[in-house]
Order: C-alpha cells, then structure tokens, then sequence
C-alpha cells in the first residue's frame, strides 16, 4: 500500500492540485484510518466517497474489504486513479465515476460515506445526503467527513453562537459528533482554516408533524434571526404550497391562532428542536 504523499506526488505528475475545487489533500496516514474506523466499514459495506482526488482515502477504505463507489469531478486525478488502481476497478472492488457528487445519482446500495470533501459543497453535500437516506431509510448507516472547524461547530451546535439553521434541520434526521481537529499542516496544499472530522449518524425519529414544515419555519426564522419570531412568521414560507393542503391563506389564519404564545417572543436561537417541533404542530392544529 502507498503512502499518501506517494499518490499525492503521483497526481502532481498529472496536474497540481486545484484548491479553487477544495483540493487540500489529507497527507495524514494514521488520520485517514481513523475516518474509515470512525466509519466501522467492513467487507459488507459499499462505501461512497466524493473527491477522491488522490486516492489516499479511497486506498485505505479498499483496504477493508468493502465497495467502493468514487466521484470525482476533475479530469487529473480521474487519469491518475485510472493509473493507480486498475485492477481494483476491473474486479469491481472500485467504480471510479467522473463527474459532479452533487448532480451523479447516488447507488442505491451504499451504506456509508467516508469522505474528505470539498469544503464549498459541504452545506449541499449534507441536504443531499440526507434526501438520500430518506429514499433510501435501510441502508445507509453512517456517514464520516473532513469538514472545515467552523462548519462542524455549525452542525453540532455545542455553543451558542453556533446556533442556527443548518445545525437545527441537520438534527431532524442526524445524531453528529465532533471528533478530531486536524491542522492545516496536515494537508496538502494547506488550507487557510483549521478542519475537523464529523460523524452523522440516522436516528429515524418519527415526528407528529410533517418535516418539511419544521424545516421551512427553522430556515424562514434563521434568515431574519435577529428578529423576534412573531414577525418572521407573519408570511408564509416561500415554498409552503410545495406542502399537500397548504397555501399563504391557510398559513396566516393558523399562525394567528398562535400569536399570544411566549415563544412567539423569542428570537430563533432561543428554541431547542423540541420547541420547533412544537411550534410546528401547533401550526398545523391552528389551521384545522
């Protein structure tokens, strides 16, 4: 097995990274271990990575015994995987696809991600993963990735300046945890920022209100989270027709059932989830 500075040096052959594209290559061999043991895959599993890059990771995770499904959207590390590991993709132990993680559909058999992914994609990646794992509810078991610090402290919401929409929604679906800090050192090139390895897990919570509305009311107050939520909830959500049954009209007749409640004073960083949830149904019972 290669050293991950043997393949980054490899792809270098082919073409310097492209950091406008996320490239900061992980170079951390006890590091890139750990993610796959975060992930406990296993023979059983088939495994997606998104941005492969080099295939330092994707060398690690072949290494268990698992499948292993790749998209990479440049053309240089697609040659250089090419390269490196042909015969794993001729027995079908890795299927390199070329294209973009965010528009390829996904292989409804994966049962994990493990991934160091492109920083710029990490809010979509994290929608798309989660609309995944709804369509597919048995089948996916966890997911590992290389965020950047500050993104990860965003989804766990430990402090409460983190506090937010993407940590709120995230929690409708995901139990995630923190786990190490990696430095800049530990890439190459360096990134500007610190990183940090996550782990989401799907909890399959059956909630008393549909989660799309919970959703919608979480984004509608964080856009305007300096207000109070009786002013952001005035109006509609954008798309609340996207909802069987629901319109503006119905909206506003039900939110004006609630306007005397305390929370309606509160500013959206004062809820926990349970509050939201509330909220919600009490949405739903007020338009009945």
């Amino acid at each position: 097995m290669k050293s991950a500075r043997d393949l980054i040096d490899s792809l270098r052959a082919y073409q310097p990274p492209n950091t406008d594209l996320g490239q900061h290559f992980l170079i951390d061999d006890q590091l890139l271990n750990v993610m796959v043991e975060l992930a406990d895959v296993s023979s059983k599993d088939h495994v997606l990575e998104i941005g492969p890059g080099p295939g330092t990771l994707t060398q690690v995770l072949m290494e268990t015994g698992a499948k292993v499904t790749a998209i990479e959207l440049d053309d240089g590390p697609v040659l250089h995987l090419d390269n490196v590991f042909p015969e794993q993709q001729n027995s079908g132990v890795l299927t390199l696809l070329h294209g973009d993680a965010l528009v390829e559909e996904w292989p409804q058999s994966i049962t994990k991600i493990v991934a160091n992914i492109p920083y710029q994609i990490s809010s979509p990646l994290i929608e798309k993963i989660t609309k995944f794992n709804a369509l597919n509810e048995t089948s996916l078991d966890s997911v590992v990735l290389m965020v950047q610090q500050e993104f990860a402290q965003r989804l766990t919401m430990r402090h409460p300046s983190d506090v937010g929409s993407l940590g709120m929604t995230v929690a409708l679906d995901w139990n995630v945890e923190e786990h190490h800090v990696v430095a800049p050192h530990s890439f190459s090139p360096q990134p500007a920022v610190h990183s940090q390895v996550v782990s989401l897990h799907p909890h399959h919570t059956i909630w008393p209100v549909d989660k799309r509305l919970i959703r919608m009311m979480i984004h509608q107050a964080f856009a305007e989270r300096r207000k109070k939520i009786r002013s952001t909830m005035k109006r509609a959500p954008r798309r609340i027709s996207r909802l069987k049954g629901w319109h503006a009209q119905r909206w506003k007749d039900s939110i004006s059932s609630l306007m005397n409640q305390e929370q309606m004073d509160l500013r959206p960083e004062s809820l926990q989830l349970e509050d939201w949830v509330n909220l919600a149904v009490g949405v739903e019972k007020g338009s009945n």
